[in-house]
């Protein structure tokens, strides 16, 4: 009796210390002029819930409480949440006034401090006029496309007759074909060893800055290492060869007149890994459930599959898909917005102030970051009638694309440079995967759409020859 009424006293006593320390950080943040709101633990804020929860967090817990503009404390900052549409495009298209980006201290420690998400002002004008030379149109056409082509056709060949995990193929996929593009000659021999580094630097970009033995953000960082001597080597190799190369790095690393963006070897290499980042994400899990959607309505297989079997019938079976193909894929570009829309591959975008300011009515102070939070436009049904449903020829009317809240792509100064990069990469792959196979699931695994639309298990399919 004696032991239990000593562990029950010491239940107690930890509940009141848990409620004094909860209550305490609270107190901290109950200034004058900000949004209602929680912030949790101190250090850890409400991280967990956040990561755990998803969308009901922001939507049932939050939302329902405080309305669409709320205070917490999220992957190691303050942070207010914004829900509103109106208020989120403003703060988009208002980066000069107060608004840099805010991304987590554990993204720009990986990342790198020269990465463009991180940059602002004159240096974000810099590094994004480098990166915009290095994929416009033109480039597009003339370098990038013929070497996306090339890559696709042999890493889609010998599938049939295989169950494959689809998510770790995009992966692959996503990764090999943009290291292929930025060090086309070299991309064969670094690959295996620069691809596991790489998976390890994604994972830790998303965890609390917490530099201890075991953790994401720890391996992530030592990836950081390993693969900023990978591609230390790669330049000084190419410096001492002399040889033109007409590919990403090669053009990053051209000193003649002809380069406005001249960047220096630590820029280069922050750019590299965020074209790799940046593109690996929305490039994999966009084609994964792609796949996905298409095997669930075969009526939108089907037409997807008439407008690539068109493009084929005109061509040699050795031709490749050239620009005015990409530009005839109508309905592959209306796939993609609507796989984009339905999975919510990119769920907001952070900012962070740089002095207090006012928004919403509410004093922001300065230092805090800002989520704005784009996830439930894509199932708001005034914009998206029936929006559960996967309908890819909401997208074939005029102007759908180009409306104020169409935030697939982000927004204002800050909207995904790689945009039509990326669609020519799942477009091409479309192209191969279904004039060449047919496939069905196996196993029907589960799928998480929060922090990262991912198949815990794997995606499964059986394929073979069309």
């Amino acid at each position: 009796m004696g032991v239990l009424m000593v562990i029950f006293g010491v239940f107690v006593m930890v509940l009141c210390m848990c409620t004094a320390v909860l209550r305490w950080n609270e107190m901290r943040y109950r200034k004058k002029g900000l949004p209602p709101g929680t912030m949790g633990w101190p250090v850890f804020g409400e991280t967990t819930e956040f990561l755990k929860q998803g969308p009901n967090f922001m939507k049932n817990q939050r939302a329902s409480r405080y309305g669409s503009f709320f205070k917490s404390h999220i992957l190691g900052c303050p942070t207010v949440v914004s829900m509103d549409p109106e208020l989120n495009r403003y703060i988009l298209m208002n980066e000069a006034k107060g608004l840099v980006p805010g991304y987590p201290q554990s993204m720009l420690d990986i990342l790198g401090k020269c990465n463009i998400a991180a940059v602002h002002g004159s240096t974000h004008k810099q590094m994004r006029g480098a990166l915009l030379a290095l994929i416009s149109p033109t480039m597009i056409r003339q370098q990038l496309l013929p070497k996306i082509d090339e890559f696709m056709r042999a890493f889609l060949s010998n599938w049939d007759n295989q169950v494959i995990n689809i998510q770790d193929r995009t992966k692959e996929m996503a990764f090999l074909s943009s290291l292929k593009q930025i060090a086309s000659a070299e991309s064969s021999s670094v690959a295996q060893q620069f691809m596991p580094e790489f998976f390890k630097l994604v994972l830790g970009t998303l965890s609390l800055p917490i530099d201890l033995p075991g953790t994401n953000y720890r391996r992530g960082f030592q990836a950081r290492q390993n693969i900023l001597k990978i591609l230390g080597q790669l330049i000084e190799k190419r410096r001492d060869s002399e040889e033109s190369h007409k590919d990403m790095l090669g053009y990053l690393m051209r000193n003649d007149d002809n380069n406005r963006h001249k960047l220096s070897d630590d820029e280069i290499i922050d750019q590299i890994i965020t074209i790799l980042y940046s593109g690996y994400e929305t490039v994999s899990t966009t084609s994964m459930m792609a796949v996905k959607y298409l095997h669930d309505h075969p009526t939108v297989l089907e037409e997807l599959r008439k407008e690539h079997m068109g493009i084929r019938e005109r061509k040699r079976a050795d031709e490749p898909i050239e620009w005015n193909d990409l530009k005839s894929m109508r309905f592959t570009r209306a796939v993609i917005f609507e796989t984009s829309r339905l999975a919510t591959i990119v769920n907001g975008v952070l900012r962070k102030t740089t002095q207090d300011m006012e928004l919403n009515g509410y004093v922001i102070p300065k230092g805090w970051r800002i989520y704005v939070y784009t996830r439930e436009i894509n199932y708001d049904p005034f914009l998206y009638p029936d929006p559960l449903a996967f309908n890819p020829w909401r997208w074939m009317v005029k102007g759908l694309e180009s409306q104020n809240y169409f935030l697939i792509f982000g927004g204002g100064t800050r909207q995904c440079p790689g945009k039509e990069l990326g669609i020519a990469e799942i477009s091409t792959f479309l192209h191969y995967f279904v004039t060449r196979y047919r496939w069905e699931e196996v196993g029907g695994e589960k799928l998480m759409k929060f922090p990262r639309v991912e198949a815990p298990n794997g995606l499964h399919i059986r394929v073979s020859s069309y």
